[in-house]
C-alpha cells in the first residue's frame, strides 16, 4: 500500500534572499516564491529531510493537539460560568468533552513516548509551526542539528502511534 503526501492548498508569495539588502525603492536582486499554505513539517517531506511515516506520526500528533485545543486562547469565553456542586476543576466544570481530553491525553503520552529534550522541537516544528531555522536559533542549537534530533522524536511518536 503506498501512501502518498497531503497536497497542501497553494498560497504563493514571493520574498526576497535573506541576506539580499536592495536598495530602498528597488525590487530585491534576488527572490523566492514560497507557498505560505505548506507547513514545516510537510517542506521537510516534499524535500526528502523526513520519511513518509514521520510526516504521519507528526501530522497525528498535530491532529491530536488541535482536537485536545491545547493552543493559546485568543478571545475570551462569554458563556456564563458554569455551576458546579464539587469543588476544584473538573473536565466536565471546565467543558472539555471527552473527544477533547482523549486527544489530550495522546498528546501528553505521545510528547512524553518522545522522551526528554525531544519535545522541545517537536512542539515547535510541528504544532507551532515555525521552521527550523527558527526553531533551532530559538533552542540556541548550531544548523541542521535540528533535522537529527526532530527525526528522533519523530520515530518515536509514530512508534507510538504504531505508526509502520
Amino acid at each position: 500500500m503506498s501512501r502518498t503526501a497531503v497536497q497542501s492548498p497553494r498560497l504563493l508569495a514571493e520574498r526576497p534572499v535573506p541576506g539580499d539588502s536592495p536598495s530602498r525603492n528597488a525590487r530585491p536582486a534576488r527572490s523566492v516564491t514560497v507557498n505560505l499554505a505548506e507547513s514545516p513539517l510537510g517542506w521537510l517531506l516534499a524535500r526528502g529531510h523526513v520519511s513518509q511515516r514521520q510526516f504521519d506520526a507528526g501530522e497525528r500528533l498535530r491532529g491530536d493537539w488541535e482536537r485536545g485545543q491545547l493552543g493559546q486562547k485568543v478571545t475570551m469565553a462569554w458563556d456564563a460560568a458554569p455551576v458546579s456542586r464539587s469543588r476544584g476543576g473538573s473536565a466536565e466544570s471546565q467543558g472539555l468533552g471527552g473527544a477533547q481530553l482523549d486527544a489530550k491525553r495522546r498528546f501528553e503520552a505521545a510528547v512524553t513516548a518522545a522522551g526528554p529534550g525531544l519535545s522541545d522541537i517537536l512542539w515547535r516544528i510541528v504544532c507551532a509551526g515555525e521552521g527550523m531555522r527558527n526553531a533551532e536559533q530559538a533552542l540556541g542549537w548550531p544548523a541542521r542539528a535540528g533535522k537529527l534530533v526532530l527525526g528522533i522524536a519523530l520515530d518515536r511518536v509514530a512508534d507510538y502511534y504504531r505508526i509502520r
